[in-house]
């Protein structure tokens, strides 16, 4: 087994660091560089995303022909930790969820002219995108089979009527990729669309306020009231929406981890800083027994999610779906990312607790992480699913568990 990563990949990730650690950490110390949701603010972010199309790192999980670097899972793995070393760091590369996710799925689904048209334009940078999936009760979460939101055939056209919420990025995104019911089966009865912020027929009822600091376009509540879409705006084809949704959100649970374990480390870094300097009771931090156990274990824990991350990265580009093991990073890096954003704080006090460094920032947001893309629970028994289908093959090495 070589974990070793390439020349190429290592030269990225110096890049990566560098602007990150130079020119976009410094920007969170400043209050003026926040928007009102708590995010990088709108000035700050075109600079940011200017010297990222600078350095030539913008957009590295897209093809080359499209812009973007070519770097697939492992790549990113590497290079997505590296830019949540700050809290501004993946939107500044064009690596933040949604559009992370939806640049994927398009990429991979979409029709040359679908890529072209709805595509492209998030990869420049030029638009935002969201993802419409979750629904109210008794409408679909963690299960789409739940889904109520309907499109029917009316007079050609496809006519869109339901309700949707907790939409992530809806409030500024121009571009959505929207899933609805086409009919009553299973596995087939989902249907991706695509259609834009300026079409007739829905509506943004509210932004939802949530505990942590929010992605740019928040998270709303949409209703949709006779929106009307030809064909052409179907993604992948009639009835493949599960598969779309599929397709979507097994990479996308490994970007969040990806990004989570560069939160974590950025965490420990603070609090090893402010160990090494803070005497009590004529002794540093650093030195008590009870301080070194939290980082050594804080370490630990990183490390191992770092492991289940490009394992299940490296088993997706060897062509299997690394169903189990993304629930099982996503399990972990969660609640490592939690547990992380805690222990830092109790080591820096107050000071942790306060605005002056990141780490309340993290603490609010890591609680998203245990229920965004199925919660904790839900990829539990899809561990469970795998273990008892599989008996003592569970435990194999190599390729295996799609």
């Amino acid at each position: 087994m070589d974990f070793a990563i390439s020349p190429e990949l290592e030269r990225a990730r110096q890049k990566v660091r560098t602007l990150v650690h130079d020119e976009i950490i410094p920007l969170e110390s400043d209050p003026a560089n926040y928007d009102s949701h708590g995010n990088i603010n709108h000035d700050a972010l075109g600079r940011m995303r200017a010297r990222a199309k600078q350095e030539q790192l913008w957009s590295p999980q897209m093809p080359k022909e499209r812009g973007g670097l070519g770097w697939g899972p492992v790549g990113m793995s590497v290079l997505y930790e590296e830019m949540n070393h700050s809290i501004f760091g993946p939107v500044s590369f064009n690596c933040a969820a949604p559009d992370d996710g939806n640049m994927y799925v398009l990429n991979k689904l979409g029709t040359e002219e679908q890529k072209s048209c709805w595509l492209d334009p998030i990869i420049d940078g030029k638009v935002r995108s969201a993802f419409v999936m979750t629904e109210p009760h008794p409408g679909g979460g963690s299960d789409p089979g739940m889904m109520m939101t309907r499109a029917t055939r009316e007079n050609g056209k496809w006519v869109v009527r339901g309700h949707k919420w907790y939409i992530t990025g809806a409030e500024e995104a121009e571009h959505f990729i929207l899933m609805a019911r086409t009919g009553d089966g299973a596995r087939d009865g989902l249907t991706a669309f695509l259609f834009h912020r300026d079409e007739p027929g829905w509506e943004i009822t509210r932004r939802i306020g949530i505990m942590g600091p929010e992605e740019h376009g928040g998270h709303c509540e949409l209703v949709f009231d006779g929106l009307t879409l030809d064909d052409d705006r179907v993604l992948m084809g009639e009835g493949k929406g599960l598969k779309v949704t599929q397709v979507r959100l097994g990479l996308a649970r490994l970007t969040h981890c990806m990004r989570w374990l560069g939160l974590a480390r950025r965490c420990v870094q603070i609090a090893s800083d402010y160990a090494a300097e803070r005497k009590g009771f004529g002794i540093k931090l650093a030195d008590r027994e009870s301080i070194q156990i939290k980082l050594g274990k804080a370490a630990m824990d990183i490390d191992m999610g770092r492991l289940l991350v490009m394992r299940a990265a490296w088993k997706l580009e060897q062509g299997s779906k690394a169903r189990q093991d993304i629930s099982m990073a996503k399990i972990h890096v969660s609640e490592t990312l939690n547990r992380v954003a805690s222990d830092m704080i109790q080591i820096c006090g107050a000071k942790g607790y306060s605005t002056d460094t990141v780490l309340e920032w993290v603490y609010r947001y890591a609680r998203q992480a245990l229920l965004v893309d199925g919660a904790t629970e839900v990829h539990q028994m899809v561990i469970n699913r795998f273990l008892q289908a599989e008996h003592g093959d569970f435990w194999q090495w190599g390729k295996g568990h799609d």
